[in-house]
């Protein structure tokens, strides 16, 4: 039997969901939309061709029993209310970053969780269901390099629109390395330091780019993460491990290479979505497949937390331009 899909929120990602759901991936159907503009719900319901009934909002859809799992994928300011009645309903939920926009209402979210008894939440952050990600990741695990002692990392994009203001780096765009390097090395961070280079003539007038972010783990590992968000040539994400005894880099994303006048290349992505589009696949099929099973995986309620906590902190930095400390409290047996 295919899984009950409900999603909430039919923009941009909240749309390649439900397509994906409907069309791609195995085991699943979504039968309920609800967006805050719900002539733009029955729209997408109506393009893709799919049997979704629309409901007025979100509460309603998540209390449907036509409904057995939920995609949040609405408004982030919105995401904290409908996990939490999700959990309340006692439905699996698979909710887009981030979790909750502050990392209190992270917190409250776990605190239901745990209250529930039942791991319920999936977090989507999708780069640990990247190709690349998970081979650099065995390698590490393996032990062929020895202990990870420093990473260099880069978060490019070509350009960003008018509104992404200087906290955006951290929260819209570092977000993702915060949850993924945290789970490639089974570490948490203790400190973070942001430092801005000469600011680059492409970027606006209100935003400081590109900035470098100093992270310190437990084990003592250090990170240095480069945001640079109007680095103009394409969508690019670096990371290389230094071990005690070997380097591992993130592979490239596969491309044909070029022998064509005079000269031999590759293309870049211009897109994040085609980068992680694979990823985006595997991650929500691996939804589906775990509450399909009983029990759901991936990222959970507290690495969404981890990730918020230490943004927070990212923040502070940013305004002060000081070692931060980040403070997150002992992880909860519940989460293992």
């Amino acid at each position: 039997m295919s899984l009950k899909l409900g999603v909430i929120g039919t923009g941009a990602i909240g749309r390649d969901h439900i397509r994906r759901c409907s069309q791609t991936l195995l085991n699943s159907q979504v039968v309920a939309v609800t967006d805050i503009n719900l002539e733009q719900a029955a729209k997408v319901v109506a393009d893709l061709n799919i049997s979704a009934e629309v409901y007025a909002d979100g509460h309603a859809l998540i209390h449907s029993p036509e409904v057995e799992a939920v995609l949040v994928t609405s408004w982030g300011p919105s995401h904290e209310e409908f996990v939490l009645a999700a959990i309340a309903a006692g439905k699996p939920v698979f909710c887009e970053k981030p979790l909750a926009v502050t990392a209190e209402g992270c917190r409250k979210i776990v605190d239901a969780e745990v209250a529930f008894g039942k791991r319920l939440v999936q977090v989507g952050f999708m780069r640990p269901y990247d190709e690349g990600y998970r081979a650099l990741k065995a390698v590490i695990d393996s032990g062929q390099i020895g202990e990870p002692l420093m990473l260099h990392c880069a978060h490019r994009n070509p350009t960003v629109g008018e509104n992404y203001k200087t906290d955006m780096a951290i929260t819209d765009t570092l977000i993702h390395e915060l949850d993924v390097l945290r789970w490639l090395l089974n570490d948490d961070y203790v400190s973070v330091q942001v430092v801005f280079p000469r600011k680059s003539s492409k970027a606006l007038a209100h935003l400081r780019d590109p900035q470098i972010v100093l992270l310190e783990t437990a084990k003592g590992t250090r990170i240095d993460v480069e945001v640079f968000v109007n680095c103009q040539y394409g969508y690019d994400i670096q990371c290389e491990v230094v071990g005690e005894t070997g380097i591992a880099k993130l592979p490239e994303p596969s491309q044909v290479q070029l022998r064509s006048g005079a000269k031999l290349s590759n293309a870049i992505l211009m897109d994040w979505k085609d980068r992680f589009i694979g990823a985006y696949d595997v991650e929500l099929q691996a939804f589906i497949d775990s509450v399909r099973a009983g029990q759901v995986g991936g990222p959970s309620a507290w690495d969404g937390f981890a990730a918020a906590v230490a943004a927070d902190a990212c923040i502070e930095a940013q305004n002060s331009e000081q070692i931060v400390k980040v403070s997150l409290p002992d992880r909860p047996h519940f989460y293992g």
